[in-house]
């Protein structure tokens, strides 16, 4: 999961959002701490709020936020394991589970998840990136869903119908593009952090990437994946010349401005987009289904517990988050999606027709590669490969021989 694509708050030190009760002795034994890496105004928006209501409903219970630098955290868990001063309560990432369960990071609290009365509203998928060795270590807090941003007003000027499949939003994209106008199809992120979308395109043309631990890359369908989107900039020009290097925010400003007609992110960018444009101007979409599959993905942020000592009071505070209030309340700051299927099923969500495709996706959505390696792969080989492509230095062929094997590579 990146976070890189959103805005940075500077000079942010640890503040305490729910104060001690004086003369609690429950208080001062409970009082809890919790490291995190929100970053946004939006995200830190969502953690007061949330904050509040836990503070409301747990009165003897003083939590404290301390935000963390992302690319500081693990350098800073690792000095906090080391000198025995854990954070009581952590965010992780599914990638860096098995890193922080090896140092001593993070507490074994499985009798107690699966003793919890929520335990059974998660599907089996959401619990994979908290298990490390058949153990669970945290609860997942909120989810990021992959969907589609499209302009409602230049779709019907032009009477063309949301797209369904890639086939659709060629077509689409083709139509609504004018150069005179400086109007593109779509915001392609060939620059950082594009490279899970060509995984992602892979995938949805038929091919796998990693099976039973080895290199599964079809190369054909690979190939062909990898030319569709390619030629969005090379042969169809449905995309701006800036593809090869835009990253997040390049893409979400050509949306917002007026210079594309769809951009494919995940819920956490909504805020930002309904700040920018009115309701009849945009809507949300399901990723498109490809050849052979619709691949959208569905990644899972939990929060676990790296203090034993305050087993019970942090306890409430990771569970809280999976409660109906507070991850609507976090979901209207931040766009970012409940964990819980259940309580995606309130009505506050299912009645808002901008988060219809969200709730779809869940259906269907699956959790992004998670073999040892995928990182670095996708990063250092993947996208430059497909980099090479859009600016016409190899063929969509050569790319994925690349790709392959780096992949092998990787995997050894």
């Amino acid at each position: 999961m990146q976070f890189d694509r959103r805005q940075l708050l500077g000079g942010l030190a640890a503040t305490p959002l729910a104060g001690l009760i004086p003369g609690s002795a429950f208080a001062q034994k409970a009082g809890i701490n919790y490291w995190h890496h929100f970053t946004s105004t939006t995200e830190f928006k969502g953690l007061e709020r949330v904050m509040a209501l836990f503070k409301a409903k747990f009165p003897d219970i003083a939590v404290t936020q301390e935000n963390i630098p992302n690319p500081e955290y693990m350098s800073k868990m690792t000095a906090a394991v080391v000198a025995n001063a854990r954070p009581d309560t952590c965010m992780v990432v599914a990638e860096r589970a098995g890193d922080l369960v090896a140092m001593g990071g993070l507490t074994d609290v499985t009798a107690r998840i699966k003793a919890w009365s929520r335990f059974g509203e998660y599907p089996a998928q959401a619990w994979q990136g908290s298990t490390v060795g058949g153990k669970i270590y945290g609860i997942p807090a909120f989810t990021f869903v992959n969907w589609m941003y499209y302009r409602k007003d230049w779709f019907a000027e032009k009477g063309i119908a949301p797209p369904k499949t890639f086939a659709e939003f060629l077509e689409a994209s083709i139509k609504v593009t004018d150069p005179s106008k400086n109007r593109f199809g779509f915001s392609l992120r060939g620059g950082a952090g594009g490279q899970s979308w060509v995984v992602d395109l892979i995938e949805a043309w038929g091919s796998p990437i990693v099976v039973d631990g080895k290199m599964a890359i079809d190369k054909k369908k690979a190939t062909e994946a990898v030319a569709f989107y390619a030629e969005l900039l090379t042969k169809h020009k449905v995309v701006p010349t800036s593809a090869p290097n835009d990253g997040y925010r390049q893409i979400m400003e050509a949306f917002k401005t007026g210079q594309t007609a769809m951009v494919m992110h995940h819920t956490g960018s909504l805020t930002e987009i309904q700040a920018a444009l009115k309701p009849e101007q945009f809507g949300t979409l399901p990723i498109p289904a490809g050849p052979a599959a619709r691949i959208a993905r569905v990644t899972y942020l939990f929060n676990g517990i790296s203090n034993p000592a305050k087993l019970d009071a942090a306890m409430r505070w990771i569970e809280f988050w999976a409660e109906p209030e507070p991850a609507i309340a976090f979901l209207e700051e931040t766009g970012y999606f409940p964990s819980s299927p259940k309580v995606a099923q309130d009505e506050r969500i299912t009645k808002n027709p901008i988060y219809g495709a969200a709730v779809e996706t869940t259906t269907f959505g699956r959790l992004p590669p998670m073999f040892v390696g995928y990182a670095g792969w996708s990063e250092t080989v993947v996208l430059p490969e497909f980099q090479k492509v859009l600016v016409g230095r190899q063929t969509a062929e050569q790319a994925v021989d690349a790709m392959m094997k780096g992949l092998e590579a990787a995997l050894r």
